[in-house]
């Protein structure tokens, strides 16, 4: 096993103890979350809980890359120490969800067609889903009901970007407009989108114009966050018949949504996409079926 695999697994194996001893044991299930600055994720609260209604014991770790003064090139060997521990899988978050993707042997066609994997399955063949493509939609069929779809602007071109855009290409969106600091990533997801003949996908450099235009707005750039306070837009250009979705759940309300609620527009918080996204990758961590209420009330306890 190569040096920087075994220093990081050896980090690792710090918070494995603690949590095993706090279990009584090897747990059943050893999943993990891959990321930077997430020490106040949800996640682990859901996996552990509702592994534990349904008779397992889950030990989920972070891997936050910031706390353990990581690199970005570190990501390959955080994958092998993850994998030689014995973990069943891990979730990858941001900033690695695409450049996740050629470290894998296999992807899911879900993962393949979005262009990003937030679950990682390890076995035989290390093999990369998205969740967070279910799990945006789920949350937008459940609470955004009667919205239009006719044109969508999309904030980030990233893994999250490529999720809640093949998701709004599922729900019936007609348009969408990507907006993105990195042209070429956008422009890259708009072609790639734009073969399914599902939607007119395009990107554009002006903000304005496609906040204007649009039905609705969803934010999947880290803007927001408590690491990065502020709004992807002047929220001066929402109207109140508009609609805006963050992805976001921590803090609940993004600046984004409370300016937006105060215009008047319709909201959708991130939290019912990070429910969602939890409960699929659940289900290919463990093979069994994970209950949405029950992850939502495990999320409410972890606040």
């Amino acid at each position: 096993m190569p040096d920087r695999v075994v220093a990081i697994a050896q980090a690792i194996e710090t918070s494995l103890h603690t949590r095993s001893e706090e279990l009584g044991g090897h747990p059943d299930v050893l999943v993990g979350l891959i990321g930077r600055g997430i020490q106040l994720s949800r996640t682990p609260a859901m996996h552990e809980r509702e592994a534990e209604r349904l008779g397992l014991s889950c030990a989920y770790v972070l891997v936050d890359f910031d706390a353990l003064g990581l690199g970005d090139v570190d990501l390959d060997a955080a994958l092998r120490a993850t994998a030689g521990l014995g973990f069943n899988g891990v979730n990858v978050t941001y900033p690695f969800k695409q450049s996740v993707m050629p470290l894998l042997d296999e992807l899911a066609p879900e993962a393949e067609a979005i262009g990003a994997v937030n679950t990682v399955v390890f076995g035989e063949r290390t093999i990369g889903h998205n969740t967070d493509h279910w799990g945006f939609a789920e949350s937008f069929r459940s609470q955004m009901n009667g919205v239009s779809l006719a044109h969508v602007t999309v904030f980030g071109a990233g893994g999250a970007g490529s999720a809640v855009s093949a998701a709004l290409i599922g729900l019936g969106a007609t348009q969408i407009t990507i907006i993105d600091p990195e042209g070429a990533r956008a422009n890259h997801l708009a072609r790639r989108l734009a073969r399914t003949g599902a939607a007119e996908l395009v990107h554009s450099k002006d903000a304005h114009v496609a906040v204007t235009a649009a039905d609705g707005i969803v934010n999947t750039t880290p803007i927001g966050m408590a690491k990065h306070p502020g709004t992807p837009f002047p929220s001066e250009w929402l109207r109140p018949e508009q609609w805006v979705a963050d992805i976001i759940y921590f803090p609940r309300e993004t600046e984004l949504l409370l300016r937006a609620s105060e215009i008047g527009c319709r909201t959708l918080p991130g939290i019912g996409m990070a429910i969602g996204q939890a409960v699929r990758a659940f289900e290919h961590f463990t093979g069994r079926a994970a209950d949405m209420a029950a992850m939502a009330g495990h999320f409410e306890a972890a606040a």
